[in-house]
C-alpha cells in the first residue's frame, strides 16, 4: 500500500488509531525543546528529528515506535508537515523578494538551479534508492527537511526516503552552524555579503538565523531575506514534482508501494486517477495564499507570531515522526554513498553561493 492511497481511515477511527503515536511526537517536540534550551546552538527541528530517529532504535521504545504509534507518527510526517509548510508562507512578502534587488534575485536562481542539478544528477550516477537523489537536492537547494518534507509529499515517496534525506540535509546544515562562521573574514566578506552567502548555501531557515547571527544584524538581516527567497522557488518546485507524478511509472520493478495489488509500474496498465497527486498539492496552493495575505500588510504582528511559533511545533512533530521512521541498518548499506552525495553538494552549493556573492557584490 503506497503512502499516497490511505483506504486506512475507514478501517479504523483515524484519532483514535493516531493517538498514540501522535502523543508520542507531542512528547519529542518537548523533548526537542528542552535539548534547544540546553543547547541553544542545536535548532528544535534538529533536536526532533534526531529524537525520532533515536526513539526508533531504543530497546523497548523502538517496539512502540515501529508499532502502536507507528500510524500517529506517519500521520505526523504527513499531515502535520503540510499545516507547517503552510504557515511558512506567512514568513514571506512580495516586498522582501522585491527589496533584494534583481541581481541577488538572479544569484538566488543561479544557486538553486545549479545546486539541485547538480546534486540530483550526481544522486542518479551514485545509485541511491528510491527519491533519495530528488529528495535530497530539493534539500540542499531550497530550505532542508522542510523542503524535503513537501516533495517527498508531491512525490509519494516512501517514509524512510524522506527519513535519510531530511537526516543527511539536517547534519550537513547543523555543521554549517559551526563552520562558516569561522569562514567570514577569510574569505574576505563583509557583513552583508556574509548574510547573503549563509542565506544562498545554508539548508534550513532555524540553521540560516544560527549561522548568520554571528555576523551581526546586518548579516542577519541579508541571510534571512535571502533564504525566504529560495523559500519561495518551494512552491513551483513541488508543482513541477506533482506534475510529474501524475505520469505513468513505466520502468518495471521500481513502482512505489507494493509490487503486487496491480501496482501500475510493475505492470504497465495504466494508473487509476484517482490515485494521482494533484499539480498543484493543496498544502502549496495554501503556502502560497500565505504569501498573499501576508503581503497585504493586514496581519497583525502578534498573529505573525503566533503562526511562527505553531509552526516551529508543527515541523518539530513532523520531523519526529520522520526521525522515527529511520533504520539505520538499512542506511548504513547505502551510507557511504548517501555520505558522499552530501558532502559534495554541501561544498557545491557553498562555492556557488559564494561566487555568486562576489558577483554581485
Amino acid at each position: 500500500m503506497t503512502l499516497r492511497t490511505h483506504p486506512r481511515a475507514a478501517a479504523r477511527p483515524p484519532l483514535r488509531g493516531d493517538a498514540p503515536g501522535l502523543l508520542l511526537a507531542c512528547l519529542g517536540v518537548a523533548a526537542a525543546l528542552g535539548v534547544h534550551q540546553l543547547v541553544p546552538a542545536v535548532p528544535k527541528l534538529t533536536a526532533a528529528v534526531l529524537l525520532g530517529t533515536a526513539a526508533a532504535h531504543l530497546p523497548g521504545l523502538r517496539t512502540v515506535v515501529r508499532g502502536v504509534a507507528r500510524p500517529g507518527l506517519s500521520t505526523a510526517g504527513r499531515r502535520l508537515m503540510r499545516l507547517g509548510i503552510v504557515l511558512l508562507g506567512l514568513a514571506l512578502s512580495a516586498d522582501d523578494v522585491l527589496g533584494l534587488g534583481w541581481a541577488t534575485v538572479g544569484m538566488v536562481l543561479a544557486v538553486v538551479t545549479l545546486t539541485f542539478t547538480g546534486t540530483w544528477w550526481l544522486g542518479r550516477r551514485l545509485g541511491l534508492p528510491g527519491d533519495q537523489s530528488l529528495l535530497v537536492a530539493t534539500g540542499y537547494s531550497i530550505c532542508g527537511a522542510s523542503a524535503v518534507g513537501a516533495v517527498g509529499q508531491a512525490a509519494g515517496s516512501e517514509e524512510e526516503d524522506i527519513a535519510a534525506s531530511v537526516a543527511l540535509v539536517t547534519l550537513c546544515g547543523t555543521l554549517a552552524i559551526a563552520v562558516l562562521p569561522l569562514l567570514h573574514h577569510p574569505l574576505g566578506l563583509d557583513d552583508a555579503g556574509f548574510g547573503r552567502w549563509v542565506g544562498a548555501g545554508v539548508h534550513d531557515v532555524g540553521q540560516v538565523v544560527a549561522t548568520a547571527q554571528s555576523g551581526g544584524p546586518v548579516a542577519l538581516r541579508e541571510a534571512v531575506l535571502v533564504k525566504l527567497m529560495r523559500v519561495v522557488l518551494l512552491a513551483p518546485l513541488v508543482a513541477g514534482v506533482g506534475l510529474a507524478a501524475r505520469r505513468p511509472r513505466r520502468a518495471t520493478g521500481t513502482a512505489k508501494g507494493d509490487g503486487a495489488a496491480g501496482a501500475p509500474g510493475a505492470t504497465g496498465a495504466r494508473p487509476d486517477p484517482r490515485t494521482r497527486p494533484p499539480v498543484v498539492p493543496l498544502f502549496v496552493a495554501g503556502f502560497l495564499l500565505m504569501i498573499a495575505l501576508r503581503s497585504t500588510g493586514a496581519v497583525p504582528a502578534g498573529a505573525l507570531t503566533l503562526a511562527q511559533d505553531a509552526r516551529e511545533l508543527l515541523l518539530a512533530a513532523a520531523l519526529f515522526g520522520l526521525g522515527s521512521a529511520v533504520h539505520l541498518p538499512t542506511m548504513m548499506r547505502t551510507g557511504g554513498r548517501i555520505a558522499a552525495l552530501g558532502l559534495a553538494s554541501w561544498v557545491m552549493i557553498a562555492g556557488v553561493s559564494y561566487a555568486g556573492v562576489l558577483l554581485t557584490s
